[in-house]
């Protein structure tokens, strides 16, 4: 493999690094985009309201910036020489510029930049939220460094420099200071980028949590009405704060005084939570914006879920909220629930209040939301906080996820999710806190009633659900089918450690639950060791010569509470299993709650003896239904499980997470001898002259040669003489192919031959091609044919590319030829990918036995499968429009010997996922 370095991504934004929202450090909003003509009015206003010191700092003079200069400001036409872009805000009923930012192109490669934030502004983050946009740009648009002029006595302009994470160096000359660094991201950048954003969203996040006072602004006296229902469980609650019920036809509504408008409040509102009908919330939304309130809860319905008009009120509402610098959960939602006993905040109309614990929810659905509480309370399971985000117009899973990972009340999140807004971005902030807290999740929408028309093996065998399944899979995020299950999993991973192996224990007093167990155990990738003869030896010592001792340990049904606890200690206290299941079904003359007692001893005297790090699940068979959980001593809970299969799904979940844990960080490699710009000229001229579709077979070969991929020896001929010459340079035996724009199955169309040992040969087989198409009225569709060196040996896979227009590019990886097809054993990825999700490919095909070696066939050189996957990853990536791949067959050769690419098809077409390009 040729020599790597990291490659460093910056996160993903929300919307997008050209327009859409910012998060201020104190947690307000804002709304940035690149300046216009139109926006000469306003950056003129703008410098004007600066302070004179603010002003010397940007233009070295108190004067002004002449019509001139702020023409060219708002001039982005020709981004390789300059660049503007503006923040603005809401202010006394009209936008406003608080901010703004400029790169001048010096050189080529080098441009001048300047930041410069309104004085009541500064302060909040904005200049180093300029300077990253900026950055990011100014790399798309072929810079790679930037250099700034400033007064040495600038300190907050330098600190926005030196707190960049960029590698700065600073000449200083008299009073001025030069300073100068890499655009490029870089370990450093990186990582403060996404230290400043998840602070940043974390403080926005805050007042919808634990507000000092809550307004409810369309409160209302009928008991019937949703007004009412949230008042009531703000009371009913105990919120610690203060309660404004809002509603212009009331002077007191549950024994408190109310208040026409929220602005008529006398005291600060944190938080509000707006339930008048759609035509009204606009109206309450300025109104709320004029007393200050920084978030919003928007109950009411009839947005952008109804219809075309919805969309366009939800996308109005959005501007304005964001352009008043608030945030916004909903519309169309529940609310949201605070357990901690110092908030007990129920903002939501639901009549239930779950107990507290540790477990923190987001639901999409309201109405599911109210069965998923219901659910918490019957289950004991005690919650953290609980948010029904609706259309999240503005909150959104992502920016939650952010909040909950610094949250000291959660250690389990629960996403309920119908879609995903914006899965690259999910994808980032579901990868770090996954390292710290489990995710899991119930994903909606796992089929659809039809596909588009594919063009490629890729597209045709990627369901609709495969995307998801990708990013979970490479996230850490638990995936369960059922609420049922999410909630199984929740009670284990919030009161239990997490397994440090795969291998299960199972104490039993029933053969059938105990094989019941095993089986749904090994099914899911755990694994019943047999006990070794010691621990056997120990536990007949006191069980019953009738009882099985291997594992499952089967004490029999007459098994009193004794033996459980002897065996449960036993067994969990010994370093032969991970993790252990203890089944009760009471066909004996036990008491149950002596057997519970007795699990309840067993497991703290193995805790005793070392076993603090095993997880220990029990199923109680018994007729009582739901069962509370044991307890072990005064801080551990056991959870109850009423099948055993249920308990050991969970395991299963748990074990595979926990696996995923211990796996290195994933790495993304950056090759230093790919060449991004020829492979990007080539597949935009295609556009140009011929729109979207395939790319020839030509251009497909020099897209591969310029990323460095395998393609091997041999080349295109448009003649039978042309084709004899290429076969003679390779040398025999060859293949001769029919290259076409159209015919995607040539050997369908006699376009394939094989094994050709001479020159006659290669004639008679490119004349054979020929007549063929001919023969079917298709010559048109004959580029040439494309002659290689028939490769001997080797493992037949496939990588393909399929463009999700959500997800982006899915790398696919399996085994090649027919098979793909006919065993459809292949696996999925979203990209960009890391060296652990190439890893995890290759070795999660079913085939991959082949590729390690079988029955006597050699090994495959599985490092260069590898840098395949990697180097297919960045093409797609730098690419965009590229819209499908399919590299079948590749042989991978033995070790030391590399890969061939035998077959190679591209579609391109116009931004068919438009990402920032990477400077190359």
């Amino acid at each position: 493999m040729i020599p790597t370095r990291p490659l460093y991504l910056p996160p993903p934004y929300q919307d997008s690094a050209v327009h859409g929202r910012l998060i201020l450090r104190d947690g307000t909003t804002a709304t940035i985009d690149n300046a216009t003509p139109e926006d000469q009015a306003r950056l003129v206003d703008f410098f004007k309201r600066l302070s004179p010191d603010s002003r010397r700092s940007r233009f070295f003079t108190d004067s002004k910036p002449g019509e001139t200069a702020i023409a060219e400001m708002c001039d982005n036409t020709n981004p390789t020489k300059v660049l503007t872009m503006i923040v603005t805000r809401i202010s006394e009923q009209a936008e406003r510029i608080i901010a703004t930012g400029s790169y001048f192109a010096v050189s080529d490669a080098v441009a001048e930049v300047a930041v410069t934030v309104d004085d009541a502004f500064q302060g909040k983050g904005l200049g180093t939220l300029l300077l990253e946009r900026l950055s990011l740009l100014a790399i798309k648009h072929g810079f790679t460094e930037f250099k700034a002029v400033t007064q040495s006595d600038n300190k907050a302009m330098l600190e926005v420099f030196r707190n960049s994470g960029f590698p700065i160096t600073e000449h200083y000359e008299n009073d001025m200071v030069t300073v100068e660094f890499s655009v490029l991201p870089g370990a450093d950048s990186v990582a403060k980028t996404e230290m400043r954003d998840r602070l940043f969203t974390a403080a926005s996040m805050r007042p919808f949590f634990k507000p000092q006072s809550v307004a409810v602004v369309g409160a209302s006296r009928k008991p019937s009405s949703i007004g009412y229902r949230i008042m009531e469980g703000l009371v009913l609650s105990r919120f610690q704060g203060c309660i404004y019920p809002v509603n212009p036809k009331a002077k007191v509504i549950c024994s408190m005084r109310a208040y026409a408008r929220v602005q008529d409040i006398p005291e600060p509102v944190d938080l509000a939570v707006i339930v008048v009908p759609r035509d009204l919330v606009m109206g309450a939304i300025d109104d709320c914006a004029a007393r200050g309130v920084r978030t919003l809860i928007v109950i009411s319905a009839g947005f952008a879920e109804t219809n075309d008009e919805g969309r366009a009120l939800q996308d109005a509402l959005v501007a304005k909220v964001r352009g008043y610098g608030m945030r916004m959960i909903g519309p169309n939602c529940l609310g949201l629930l605070n357990s901690d006993p110092a908030v007990s905040l129920n903002a939501s109309f639901s009549p239930i209040f779950p107990p507290h614990g540790t477990v923190a929810m987001s639901s999409q659905s309201g109405a599911l939301g109210l069965a998923i509480l219901a659910l918490a309370k019957r289950l004991n399971l005690g919650l953290s906080t609980f948010v029904s985000i609706g259309n999240k117009a503005d909150v959104s899973g992502n920016d939650l996820l952010q909040y909950w990972e610094g949250d000291d009340e959660t250690n389990v999140i629960l996403l309920y999710m119908e879609s995903i807004k914006n899965p690259r971005r999910f994808a980032r902030i579901a990868r770090r806190v996954s390292r710290s807290k489990p995710i899991v999740c119930v994903k909606g929408g796992r089929t659809s009633a039809g596909r588009r028309a594919a063009g490629s093996h890729t597209a045709a065998l990627a369901a609709a659900d495969t995307p998801v399944e990708a990013l979970f899979n490479q996230t850490g995020v638990i995936r369960c089918d059922t609420l049922e299950e999410m909630f199984d999993l929740a009670a284990a991973l919030s009161a239990q450690p997490l397994p440090q192996g795969n291998r299960v224990g199972i104490v039993t007093n029933a053969g059938g639950p105990g094989i019941l167990c095993s089986d749904a155990c090994e099914s899911g990738g755990l694994v019943v060791p047999e006990l070794s003869d010691a621990i056997k030896s120990q536990l007949q010592a006191f069980l019953p010569a009738a009882a099985a001792v291997g594992n499952p340990v089967d004490m029999i049904a007459s098994a009193p509470p004794a033996h459980f606890k002897q065996t449960v200690e036993r067994v969990l206290a010994s370093d032969e299993i991970d993790m252990l299941i203890v089944i009760y079904i009471p066909v004996g003359t036990a008491v149950n709650a002596a057997v519970d007692q007795a699990i309840e001893e067993g497991v703290a005297a193995a805790r005793e003896q070392g076993a603090e790090q095993k997880p220990v699940l029990a199923c109680l068979m018994v007729e009582e239904g739901t069962h509370a959980p044991l307890r072990v001593g005064k801080n551990e809970a056991m959870p109850v499980y009423p099948f055993p299969e249920s308990a050991a799904r969970v395991f299963s979940k748990i074990g595979q997470y926990a696996s995923w844990l211990r796996e290195p960080v994933g790495m993304i490699p950056e090759f230093t001898d790919i060449e991004t710009h020829r492979a990007r000229s080539i597949c935009q001229e295609a556009l140009r002259s011929r729109g979207t579709g395939w790319l020839s077979t030509e251009e497909t070969l020099n897209v591969l040669k310029a990323y460095r991929l395998p393609v091997g020896d041999g080349g295109l001929a448009r003649s039978a003489d042309e084709a004899v010459e290429v076969a003679n340079q390779v040398g025999y035996p060859v293949a001769v192919k029919l290259a076409s724009l159209t015919i995607v199955h040539k050997s369908d169309m006699g376009g394939v031959h094989l094994k050709l040992k001479s020159a006659d040969d290669v004639r008679k087989a490119y004349n054979e091609i020929e007549e063929r198409l001919k023969a079917t009225d298709q010559l048109d569709a004959m580029e040439g044919v494309l002659v290689q060196p028939m490769v001997a040996g080797g493992v037949e896979v496939m990588v393909g590319v399929t463009n999700d227009p959500v997800f982006g590019p899915l790398v696919a990886f399996g085994l090649g030829g027919v098979h793909v097809e006919i065993l459809a054993d292949i696996c999925f990825r979203v990209t960009p990918l890391t060296d652990q999700d190439v890893d995890k490919m290759i070795h999660e095909i079913r085939g991959h036995r082949l590729l390690e070696g079988y029955r006597g066939h050699p090994p495959a050189d599985i490092e260069a499968i590898k840098e395949v996957l990697l180097r297919i990853s960045l093409l797609v990536e730098d690419i965009p429009e590229i819209l499908e791949l399919d590299l079948n067959p590749i042989f991978a050769l033995e070790p030391g010997k590399g890969c061939r690419i035998v077959d190679a098809r591209i579609q391109v077409e116009h931004d068919a996922f438009q990402q920032p390009a990477r400077k190359k």
